[in-house]
């Protein structure tokens, strides 16, 4: 089977983001804890979280649920190493490139003990640890890499946009050497095929167990992995009752360090104030998604704190290049001039995080904000619109999604400042789901989007979002010279060549401004803070097996 970039098209974004806005009416109690677990508490993390995951396979969703949780059942063939963040006592992935090592990166590794990547940039070969279980008690080997990759072919869901961008041509390119070796063979030089190895969507499966559960109607086993798991991580999985609770064991045989947390209890708990109202009567020992304002109350407070961290999270508004004016670039300039940044951040954000200045997360290896001029300048966007030929203004429509408090108020603030050029802004209120159908079908002319590039890299970047045949190309943004330079940096191995060519692009990219730059909203964790062994990822999420009680 061909790979090819088209393969990824139909891709719903709605299967890989779905937020399950649906609220539960399960009621939590706090004794729950202590009667399910014993008297214990110490080795029990329990986690107050917006929603309980839609799904435990990644090919079928990606949901805020899901990310926080798949990285306990599975492994990776390889991670980054850490490095300490500015934040006392967090650790974070070591992002930089490191052209002495192989791979480029700091990489440790993890299924794969060890690896032997080509110096053109067109293979590597990894060799497994021995003796690694999965939870269902089956031995990894080559013929699990080898059935994760012919699935994600095969499959088509967050793995056909993975098996892209790491440049493998088809299913042969993933052969088993032996019992313990395992190769990937490309047509061009990759040189982020060994970072994406470590991407959250790229979980290596316990073959034995999923061709077990496999039918003739499923032969893949994604109804199974739907809701269970056949990994090699730490956690085994107890039990998972949607719009309630999730509950994880940690395994006595994983290969590695085995977690401090036994148990981890992830709750349903719909409303933000709910979530703040259990941490702060020590019920739980994080609290999800609180509002900002919600997360400023915590200051000074004796038993709870937020750590806040910088991250790869943006929130920008598309704007849709297939309805005018959008078309018309001096149109996005104004639009761009007219969104009131520092404003959002001090007020509605209450400092959490920092205004947007680049089209990727601005710590990426790569990125640059030296093209940026969008900060908030009324007239400017004003002359624009005039150079543009709506000196007049003009009508248009604003999605949010109403899933996110804060999108409303900001979509409010916006509409104020754009009546100052004009601009009369509808604003349309829409259900999570509602809102993801909207955004995949680019069927809006202006819509919130919240999203974060999970590797690290300006080449897989630009190209998620601004190569004119992505998935999530939702502006409808089309250059063909942007096109050729995220291509020319995703297939050189030079450094200095692939950053110039991301540093085009950036250019090109800030002139023409498809979406609407508003905020990097950080990382914030609510916990208690008798909570430590904090790592920060650039996919955003909660690892289980990385937190302690101090």
């Amino acid at each position: 089977m061909q790979n090819k970039f088209t393969d990824v098209l139909p891709l719903s974004r709605r299967a890989l983001l779905r937020y399950g806005a649906a609220a539960s009416a399960f009621s939590f109690a706090p004794g729950l804890v202590t009667s399910s677990f014993g008297q214990d508490r110490s080795k029990t993390l329990v986690i107050a979280a917006p929603a309980t995951p839609l799904s435990l396979d990644v090919e079928n969703s990606l949901s805020p649920g899901t990310i926080d949780t798949v990285a306990a059942f599975y492994d990776y063939l390889i991670g980054f190493g850490t490095v300490p963040d500015s934040v006392e006592g967090v650790m974070r992935e070591d992002l930089q490139p490191r052209p002495d090592l192989p791979g480029g990166y700091n990489l440790k590794g993890m299924l794969a003990e060890s690896w032997d990547y080509a110096a053109d940039g067109k293979s590597v070969v990894f060799t497994l640890r021995q003796g690694v279980m999965s939870n269902w008690g089956n031995e990894l080997t080559a013929e699990d890499v080898k059935y994760t990759f012919d699935r994600k072919f095969e499959v088509k869901g967050a793995g056909a946009f993975m098996t892209f961008v790491m440049g493998l041509p088809d299913k042969d390119a993933v052969k088993v050497v032996s019992k313990y070796v395992v190769s990937f063979t490309l047509n061009d030089p990759n040189p982020i095929l060994m970072i994406v190895c470590g991407h959250l969507a790229n979980p290596i499966f316990d073959s034995t167990k999923c061709k077990e559960m496999a039918t003739a109607d499923d032969p893949w086993a994604r109804g199974f992995l739907d809701t269970n798991v056949a990994g090699f991580g730490p956690y085994a999985l107890k039990d998972i009752t949607r719009g309630q609770q999730m509950v994880a064991t940690a395994r006595p045989d994983y290969y590695g360090e085995k977690p401090f947390f036994e148990t981890v209890v992830f709750r349903e708990v719909p409303t933000s104030a709910s979530r703040l109202q259990l941490l702060l009567g020590g019920a739980v020992d994080i609290a999800q998604n609180l509002a900002p304002t919600e997360m400023k109350s915590l200051e000074g407070n004796a038993d709870a704190t937020v750590t806040s961290i910088e991250a790869s999270q943006m929130l920008w508004i598309e704007l849709n290049t297939a309805f005018a004016p959008l078309d018309n670039i001096k149109v996005r300039q104004a639009l761009n001039y007219a969104m009131p940044k520092d404003e959002v951040v001090e007020t509605i954000m209450q400092g959490f995080g920092k205004k947007m200045t680049t089209f990727m997360p601005d710590f990426y290896p790569g990125a640059t904000a030296e093209f940026y001029d969008y900060d908030f300048d009324i007239e400017k966007a004003k002359a624009l619109l005039a150079e543009a030929g709506f000196a007049d203004g003009f009508s248009s429509v604003l999605a949010y999604n109403a899933g996110i408090p804060f999108e409303e108020t900001i979509a409010i603030m916006y509409q104020t400042a754009l009546k100052k050029i004009g601009v009369t802004l509808e604003l349309k209120k829409l259900p999570a789901g509602t809102f993801f159908d909207s955004l995949v079908k680019r069927s809006e002319p202006m819509i919130f989007n919240l999203d974060a590039p999970f590797t690290p890299d300006p080449g897989f970047s630009l190209n998620l979002y601004f190569h004119s045949g992505s998935f999530l190309d939702f502006s409808n943004y089309k250059n063909e010279e942007v096109d050729g330079l995220i291509k020319t940096s995703l297939s050189t191995l030079v450094k200095e060549d692939r950053f110039a060519a991301t540093a085009a692009a950036q250019k090109i990219i800030n002139e023409e401004a498809p979406w609407t730059l508003i905020a990097n909203p950080g990382f914030q964790l609510a916990h208690g803070k008798d909570i430590g062994g904090i790592v920060y990822y650039t996919s955003n999420r909660l690892n289980f097996q990385d937190y302690k009680r101090v």
